[in-house]
């Protein structure tokens, strides 16, 4: 049966879409301008749209004010924020009983809020977060047609760029762990929900651009946020045998190169992290220095540990 929210009549058709689309953004303006063109073409009209702007300086936020009067925004006073921080303030607003979690370089299908709402009309009460089928430029035909990117399927993290949640299940979780910053916290996020019995169920019906390239990001900064925000999770959620035998894990099978056709590809994020450690100029110097920065958040991670036993529950390396 629907959720009271959400009516579903004869014809298999959703209305009294009860939905908030949350989006971070910070100097994206064409990117967005596409991304809310596209929500303003949804054959079921969200609730309300977010932009939490991080104080862009390319014009961001005066044209989503100028071509987009229908969108709230909420404007940052400096750039500093992590997106974790950007994308709670936006949670922490919305009004709708179910929260999208939106990148800002993504192109929504015309049917994304009426399809997620079906999908989520026929779902279990335990269901918090359904994830979307993102593909992106670069990724490769292994993946394109893996059974993990065509077929529905339980999974121990989600796509941020492109997901719907019930907002009750978000905050009583606690929204996104600031101190993750960037980069893992879908991982983090799960995780709790799992402990509180709830799941994510990836939904491949509903298939969204994301700009951004396949794999893991470029660079420094997101190597040292990966590794750094990987053992936080670890420390919070996994079991301490587990913990320590995962570096052995990780050097002998390579997390995630590009080509390699394993369960990783839940983690795309992740996806290419040994070749990025060898390609960043002393990227091993750049993981230890994350090791060292996630071991001074261990108070944090002990006043927050919890291990994980879910069904659903798995480490991005199989």
């Amino acid at each position: 049966m629907a959720d009271d929210e959400t009516q579903v009549d004869k014809a298999g058709t959703v209305s009294g879409a009860d939905v908030s689309l949350v989006i971070s953004v910070w100097n994206r303006k064409d990117d967005l301008r596409e991304n809310l063109a596209a929500i303003r073409a949804q054959t079921v009209a969200p609730l309300e749209t977010i932009v939490v702007d991080n104080c862009s300086q390319d014009g961001t936020p005066e044209m989503v004010a100028e071509e987009f009067p229908e969108v709230r925004l909420i404007r940052m006073p400096h750039s500093s924020f992590g997106a974790c921080t950007t994308f709670n303030i936006g949670f922490a607003s919305a009004a709708g009983r179910y929260v999208g979690i939106l990148d800002d370089d993504v192109i929504l299908p015309p049917n994304w809020v009426e399809g997620m709402l079906a999908e989520f009309a026929s779902e279990p009460e335990s269901t918090a977060l359904l994830s979307s089928r993102v593909e992106e430029p670069e990724m490769p035909d292994w993946f394109l047609q893996s059974k993990g990117h065509l077929e529905p399927r339980y999974m121990a993290t989600f796509r941020g760029c492109a997901s719907l949640a019930k907002a009750e299940e978000l905050r009583a979780c606690g929204y996104y762990d600031e101190v993750l910053f960037i980069f893992g916290n879908e991982r983090d996020l799960t995780a709790r929900f799992l402990n509180r019995g709830k799941r994510v169920k990836y939904v491949p019906s509903l298939r969204v651009w994301h700009k951004a390239p396949f794999g893991m990001r470029k660079g420094k900064r997101s190597l040292f946020y990966h590794v750094r925000n990987f053992w936080i999770y670890a420390f919070k959620y996994v079991r301490w045998i587990d913990v320590l035998r995962f570096p052995f894990r990780f050097l002998a099978k390579g997390l995630g190169g590009k080509k390699q056709k394993s369960a990783v590809g839940d983690a795309v994020g992740t996806i290419g992290l040994m070749d990025e450690i060898r390609a960043v100029p002393w990227g091993f110097f750049v993981c230890i220095k994350a090791t060292f920065s996630a071991l001074r958040q261990l108070p944090h991670c002990l006043r927050n540990r919890h291990v994980c036993t879910h069904e659903d529950f798995e480490l991005p390396l199989q």
